[in-house]
Formats: C-alpha cells, structure tokens, sequence
C-alpha cells in the first residue's frame, strides 16, 4: 500500500472534522474521495501534505509514518498536492509558477525536461508560458496548478476539485489528462464533487460524510450503488 490513512483525527481549534478516517490508495490506482461540502474532503488532503495538524491516528506512505512532517519533507518524500481554488501564483508567469513546483529540486535535475514534459501534456501552457499566472482563464489556471504540482515529480498526487468552477467541456478535458497522468505512472489521490466524472476515471473510491467513510467500493460498483445514486449522481 502506498499511502495508508490509520484512524485520522484532524480539525480547526476546537472542531473536529476527521473523526476516524481511515482509507488506503495502492500505487498505480487512482482511488476518489467523494463527499458533500463540509464532509472533511480538503481537510484529509491537508492533513496528508502536513499543512493541518494529524491529532490522533497515523498516516503512512510507503510504510513510513508521515503525519504531522513539515510539508516541505512530504514534498520530498514524494507527495504532491493540487489544492482547491487552484492557488496559482497570479503575478508570477506560468513558467515561474511550473518553477516554483520543482523548488525543492532546485533549478537543475532534469528541471527543463519536465518543463517540456508538462509542455507536451498542457500545449496551451507552452503557449502562454510568459504569461502571468492570474490572467489565465480558469481552466488554464487548472492545468496549471496540476502540472505545478508535477514539477515535484510526486510519486502520489492529491487532486482536490479540480473541476470546480469549469466548464463542462474543460472538465472533460481535465479528466482526460488526469487519466493520461495515471496512465504513466502516477498514483492519484482525487477529491471531487463531481462523482460521476470522478467514478468514471477513478479504480476505487471512498464516500466521506461527516468526517467518517460511510462506503468503500469499485469505482464501478459505487456507480451502481442506490445510495451513491440518490446522493451524488442525481439517480
């Protein structure tokens, strides 16, 4: 197992939002967390990269407790993290913000082969790549914010709501990219709200309510699932 959560608890001051969590993402898969706003989604995520304190339970990645690292150690270790609201750096251009991606790498270390790596995946970067970051439209800012986080070169990448505010046909171009990312090679950990694109391009997945996992599947079976239906597929 790649990354293992152990009963995490995690919140805000006197909030609790993780009451428990555990789920697991083997290397390779794509695994979806699905859940409505306030379930603890971004709070998992957050709680995974070191930005959120982990109060009780473990968190393991490639058999190494990582919970309460510095970010910038998880980083290293190989966990890369697209946040919610994409949070570029709009004054900086795309090429700067695909930079700062690799900072932990320094400016060497194979830097301008991922460039043109992110390049090859993302042509419309190439193409704005001395454009600043906040003129970008939202969907470029998407591919963006995911292909900085590939500049890590991350063994996993955690994914939150990268369609959220987009267009469908730029969601479906999202998704196909996240496939194509999986595809060589990077295991992804996914949070979204949109599950019907989430189940169809994830293996697995897990549906977060309240703080707590209610239903682990297949994505294919959480597709078929009369609850998932009512709740998150508008069946």
């Amino acid at each position: 197992m790649l990354l293992q959560l152990e009963e995490v608890h995690a919140g805000y001051g006197a909030i609790e939002v993780l009451k428990g969590v555990s789920i697991g993402v083997e290397e390779g898969e794509i695994v979806a967390v699905l859940g409505a706003n306030g379930a603890g989604k971004s709070t998992m995520l957050m709680t995974i990269s070191g930005i959120n304190r982990c109060r009780q339970g473990r968190i393991l990645f490639d058999g190494e407790a990582i919970q309460n690292r510095p970010p910038h150690e998880i980083v290293q270790r190989g966990i890369s993290q697209s946040p919610e609201g994409r949070r570029i750096f709009p004054r900086l251009s795309v090429r700067e913000n695909l930079e700062m991606g690799a900072f932990q790498r320094g400016h060497g270390n194979g830097l301008g082969d991922d460039v043109e790596r992110v390049f090859t995946a993302f042509p419309i970067l190439k193409e704005r790549q001395s454009q600043l970051g906040g003129t970008l439209s939202g969907g470029e800012q998407q591919m963006l914010a995911i292909s900085r986080a590939l500049m890590a070169r991350p063994k996993l990448l955690l994914l939150d709501e990268p369609s959220l505010g987009l267009a469908p046909m730029v969601v479906t171009r999202i998704f196909n990219i996240i496939r194509e990312i999986n595809r060589q090679g990077t295991t992804i950990l996914l949070v979204e709200q949109n599950a019907n694109m989430a189940l169809h391009v994830a293996h697995r997945g897990y549906v977060l309510e309240t703080g707590r996992i209610v239903l682990e599947d297949t994505a294919a079976n959480l597709i078929s699932n009369e609850q998932v239906k009512r709740s998150y597929l508008g069946g």
